[in-house]
């Protein structure tokens, strides 16, 4: 009795361990990101990875995803640092940094942000990886939020209606659009913008009809215009720090990297669509003013105008860049339309 009981303790004591031993070879990722708990990124786009992830590596890896109040800015450095193992966030919000990656950004793109996105991608993967921009980081994912619009508490009735007025910009190619539109731009995270138009220290916003649900600015920005093809894109990338991949097995680095890259872009621009269209069936049911512009109208017709000469403009500023800036451009152009048509037909 006592050998059994003897036994049993054994037993129980080696699947304990054998538990523990299970538990501690579990890997948590730390994700920081921001914008509402709402948004698409942080619904859809984070919470579908992190399940491609732990799927990936059949539960090696677990995905912890951290809401933070750093400024968005800021998330390269933590993740450079080791304070977060992954975030995504705005190119434009470091300038400087980051010019090549301007290239989703320049009018004209004409697609939506899926197509965008694994354009981007590929073209990062082919062009401009070899420039070094993330240099400390291992992008895993580059997307574009949809087509940028104009969002005010004025209507927009021409575009010299903007002359002057204060308008938040996120940087990037949206600060060339804003001069020569002669706005009066404000600086300022995303994840502010609300806040800005509330208190009167903007008048409007240049960002994707997502946000008029996603930071609800169908309450304060009811003035919607849409281009046709949109004003310009957004250049946004996820990221990982280099030695927490390292950190872990080479079987389980190829699982996350095979679940991320273009699978991931073009989930993610997918994702940031879907809210699009859900926003703009939102702003219409709140009463807002939204405008749908062709392409014969005339703020249409006066802003290709007024940005011509940015793709010229964006290839001499990264003629030291040692990348085929022309080269790339006309390729992520190609590839954005042939996959937008394949994908739309």
């Amino acid at each position: 009795m006592i050998k059994m009981k003897l036994a049993k303790n054994i037993a129980a004591m080696g699947l304990g361990l054998a538990m523990s031993a299970a538990a501690s070879a579990e890997t948590v990722m730390n994700v920081f990101t921001w914008l509402p708990p709402t948004h698409a990124q942080n619904a859809v786009v984070w919470p579908t990875w992190a399940k491609w992830v732990e799927d990936a590596t059949e539960g090696r890896v677990k995905v912890n995803i951290e809401r933070t109040s750093n400024n968005p800015g800021q998330l390269f450095q933590l993740v450079e640092d080791g304070v977060a193992d992954a975030a995504f966030t705005f190119h434009g919000f470091v300038p400087g940094r980051f010019p090549l990656q301007q290239i989703v950004e320049l009018p004209g793109l004409g697609v939506n942000a899926e197509a965008a996105s694994v354009a981007h991608w590929r073209v990062y993967e082919k062009y401009l990886k070899q420039a070094g921009e993330h240099e400390g980081l291992v992008p895993i994912a580059f997307f574009s939020h949809g087509p940028g619009v104009i969002q005010t508490n004025f209507p927009v009735n021409s575009l010299a209606d903007l002359e002057g007025k204060k308008i938040r910009i996120g940087g990037g190619v949206q600060s060339d659009i804003g001069e020569r539109l002669d706005i009066t731009p404000v600086s300022a995270p995303g994840n502010k913008v609300y806040e800005l138009l509330q208190q009167g220290v903007t008048d409007g916003v240049f960002m994707p009809l997502s946000e008029q649900k996603a930071q609800r600015l169908a309450e304060v920005a009811p003035n919607v215009t849409v281009l046709p093809g949109g004003m310009y894109m957004g250049s946004f990338v996820m990221f990982m720090n280099p030695d927490f991949l390292e950190g872990l097995s080479q079987q389980d680095r190829e699982a996350i990297m095979s679940v991320s890259g273009e699978k991931l872009s073009a989930m993610a621009g997918k994702a940031w669509d879907a809210a699009d269209t859900d926003a703009l069936a939102y702003a219409q049911a709140q009463g807002g003013n939204i405008t749908l512009l062709n392409k014969t109208d005339a703020i249409t017709t006066d802003f290709a105008d007024k940005v011509k000469g940015l793709d010229e403009e964006w290839i001499e500023s990264v003629k030291d860049s040692g990348v085929d800036a022309r080269a790339a451009l006309d390729e992520l152009r190609a590839i954005a339309k042939e996959y937008y048509e394949a994908h739309n037909s």
